[in-house]
């Protein structure tokens, strides 16, 4: 190998693993260039590592298996970042014709080298007998140092990210039922058609969502790491919000309908571009999660909470149109990440989370009765 060559490469190693590592922990947007570093080890490794989960049957099991993914992609990231600019020093080591203290010579005598500058050993037992490298070595050892700053900063910040989205997806529990749907969100935050807290709680809920679109094209990791229960994911919660926006918004002229219009396009923008960052095209969903029984029940809970506009009828067509601009994208979402789409009314005999524990061997009846908050209206 000339060292022209050895130079060219050595280069080239450095230079795409910082700036693949500048892009992902320090620029603060979407990064839209199609060949990344990052990109391809998030595209191989998701791939087989989704298809390994795809053949656990068990939910819980397959659940508790996938959560391992997104934290230990990062450090395995990390790791790999280091790799290459190891290996990529080593290469500048090589072209410059590195002659070690005693008399060593060698690819691998270079490689043991460049480990060590970068991690900063300082062992002593190999130690660079000319000029140039000596320059080399020092910015070695000064780069180690930054990685290690930036990845002290970079893990803390993407965790505390992951528990502020996870903390509004936990709430969902009480508000929306477990999954959430969008006739519990609706029947528990709606009372003799007073909107005035499903008002609220769209507004939080935008918010939220805002911030999910922000964090989540700026660190897109963010985006396989799992909630604490399987039936709870920020894809489910981003779901069940379009959900009961796009719901509101086909009602017609209600006190609720400014407001979910603007919770529905800050949704909308989200799955869009979150499909966009993570590569993945829009997609029918496998099956109609609100097929005429369900849409049956939906329109009952729109009668019993007073808030049918202009006639059913024109309220179905409406709301029909309205799931064809974002379904297909949480599809494509949720196909990907293996979380699963909620169903927009709860099946029969749904439990709440926080209904039950881990010590609870039978099925109790639901802790709320007809006079909860939970209730719906007389």
């Amino acid at each position: 190998m000339t060292a022209l060559l050895a130079a060219a490469a050595g280069l080239a190693l450095v230079g795409a693993a910082l700036f693949d590592a500048f892009e992902t922990i320090v620029v603060p947007r979407r990064v839209s260039r199609r060949f990344r570093l990052a990109r391809v080890f998030y595209a191989l490794t998701w791939r087989a590592y989704a298809g390994l989960a795809r053949r656990v049957e068990d939910d819980a099991r397959r659940e508790s298996f996938l959560s391992f993914y997104g934290p230990s992609s990062l450090l395995v990231l990390v790791g790999l970042w280091a790799l290459v600019l190891v290996l990529g020093f080593g290469l500048l080591h090589r072209a410059a014709g590195l002659v070690l203290s005693g008399g060593g010579r060698g690819f691998a005598l270079d490689l043991y080298f460049s480990g060590t500058t970068f991690f900063t050993l300082g062992l002593g037992d190999a130690t660079p007998d000319s000029t140039v490298a000596r320059l080399l070595a020092v910015a070695e050892a000064g780069l180690g140092f930054a990685f290690l700053a930036l990845l002290i900063g970079y893990v803390p910040v993407v965790y505390q990210l992951f528990a502020r989205r996870e903390a509004n997806v936990a709430l969902l529990d009480q508000r929306a039922g477990s999954p959430p749907t969008a006739a519990e969100l609706a029947r528990r935050n709606v009372r003799d058609g007073d909107v005035s807290e499903l008002v609220g709680l769209l507004r939080e809920w935008e918010a939220w969502v805002g911030d999910l679109l922000e964090t989540h094209l700026s660190y897109p990791a963010l985006a396989y790491f799992r909630s604490q229960h399987e039936n709870q994911s920020w894809v489910s919660a981003l779901a069940a919000i379009l959900d009961v926006s796009a719901y509101t918004l086909a009602l017609g002229r209600t006190p609720a309908a400014r407001q979910a219009g603007f919770t529905f396009a800050v949704g909308r923008h989200a799955v869009g571009d979150l499909c966009g960052v993570l590569g993945l095209r829009p997609r029918p969903t496998a099956r109609d999660r609100l097929d005429a029984a369900a849409a049956d029940q939906l329109w009952a809970v729109a009668n019993r909470m007073e808030l049918v506009g202009d006639g059913a009828a024109a309220g179905r067509d409406r709301l029909t149109a309205i799931r064809s601009t974002y379904e297909p994208y949480l599809a494509a979402l949720a196909d990907h990440l293996l979380m699963e789409l909620p169903p927009w009314v709860p099946p029969p005999g749904a439990q709440d989370n926080w209904e039950t524990t881990a010590w609870d061997f039978t099925s109790p009846e639901p802790l709320l009765g007809p006079d909860s908050p939970f209730a719906d209206a007389d």
